[in-house]
């Protein structure tokens, strides 16, 4: 199972993006200790140094959905402004979205389709009677390159796969950074109040204990051990 959250400091200060920060190291280590991989896809740092305003985060595995669930919401942090020496605020909030997961499919060279064809331009006699230019286009998208650079038409073929390739790695970094765009709302959406977890101090120490998680796994346990009888 694949999900995607997203972790902001919304319009939050630096202080919120030092929070943001902290609580990516907790997600990621915590992702590791339930066996599930954290892949950070996309961050975007803060003003301050070791600061994160913005960050993509993927989790895979069979309790990827539970461990979601257990971070989205509001994130509160209790301490003293890092940045700020006689600031007098002392709560801090963030906010964890869960975003759409990101529909990318694998090369593969099955759904390409070569066709031969008559290459143009300088190059005399030789040009004008053989089909070495090769045109291979990507089914699925119906991306499409050409290829005549060679009098080859298997070095065509192998030069049109590899920008084809390069074309397709383009499109598919397009809808990525779309995809992102279009989580900038999250970013007007933190919510103060009400906090999923709650942390505190300059140690990012876990003010209250979160049991959501844990009993979501008991009772997924519990179901699967009944299928079996």
């Amino acid at each position: 199972m694949e999900k995607i959250i997203q972790i902001t400091s919304g319009r939050g200060p630096a202080e919120c993006t030092w929070v943001v920060a902290q609580v990516l190291k907790k997600v990621l280590q915590e992702a590791e200790s339930f066996n599930l991989k954290a892949t950070v896809l996309q961050h975007e740092a803060g003003l301050e140094n070791g600061t994160v305003a913005s960050a993509m985060v993927q989790i895979i595995g069979n309790e990827a959905d539970e461990f979601v669930a257990s971070w989205v919401g509001t994130i509160q942090w209790i301490g003293k402004s890092k940045f700020r020496k006689f600031h007098k605020r002392s709560n801090w909030f963030i906010g964890i979205f869960e975003v759409e997961a990101i529909n990318t499919k694998a090369f593969s060279e099955k759904d390409i389709q070569y066709q031969a064809m008559r290459s143009s331009g300088a190059g005399g006699q030789h040009l004008n009677k053989v089909s070495s230019a090769i045109r291979a286009t990507h089914i699925p998208t119906g991306i499409s390159v050409v290829s005549m650079d060679s009098r080859s038409q298997h070095q065509n073929k192998k030069l049109a796969t590899e920008r084809l390739l390069v074309k397709l790695n383009e499109a598919q970094l397009d809808v990525l950074k779309q995809q992102f765009q279009s989580q900038w709302m999250n970013q007007m959406a933190v919510e103060r109040g009400n906090p999923i977890r709650t942390f505190e101090g300059s140690d990012f120490k876990k003010l209250k204990v979160d049991k959501k998680f844990k009993q979501e796994r008991q009772r997924l346990k519990r179901d699967l051990k009944n299928e079996k009888y």
